[in-house]
């Protein structure tokens, strides 16, 4: 309550619901939240690695955190629901190259050709997609499908 006495224009920090907690952890990367003032709100376990790492054990506090993981090489991202701000997220690479969406689409088309046996039909179906769009992806990723899967499901052009 101290705090909120000297400077009574602050909200007290926000907190996240257990929902929202469960579904930051599943990214494969770090992600530090902060409220429109600038608190840290939550951190999911591979940021927390990476705040302990930066912070040589000490917990990472103060105003210039945001600062600090941007200049590590994190990725700043404004939340908004409508025209309301509601904070910012830092984005942590996991170290690793992390595939791109192209990538993750051309490979799930790729192991999906190969358990329908390079069926288009089949794998649109499976992948919610028309054959149409299908063919698209696959001449755009470079990718032309084998005739029954006879040497494998799609072969690069």
């Amino acid at each position: 309550m101290a705090a909120r006495e000297k400077n009574p224009s602050l909200p007290p920090p926000l907190s996240f619901a257990p929902l929202g907690q469960a579904v930051m952890e599943t990214f494969s990367e770090g992600v530090v939240v902060f409220d429109p003032y600038g608190r840290m709100l939550y951190a999911n376990q591979r940021a927390r690695r990476t705040l302990d790492a930066l912070g040589g054990g000490a917990p990472l506090r103060g105003e210039n955190l945001r600062e600090r993981l941007v200049a590590f090489g994190g990725r700043a991202r404004t939340l908004k629901q409508g025209s309301l701000e509601l904070g910012e997220v830092v984005f942590l690479s996991d170290g690793g190259e992390s595939p791109t969406l192209a990538e993750r689409e051309r490979q799930a088309i790729l192991d999906t050709l190969e358990v329908t046996h390079g069926k288009l039909a089949e794998t649109a179906r499976r992948l919610g997609i028309s054959r149409t769009t299908l063919w698209r992806r696959l001449r755009a990723y470079g990718l032309r499908p084998n005739n029954h899967g006879a040497s494998g499901p799609a072969t690069r052009v």
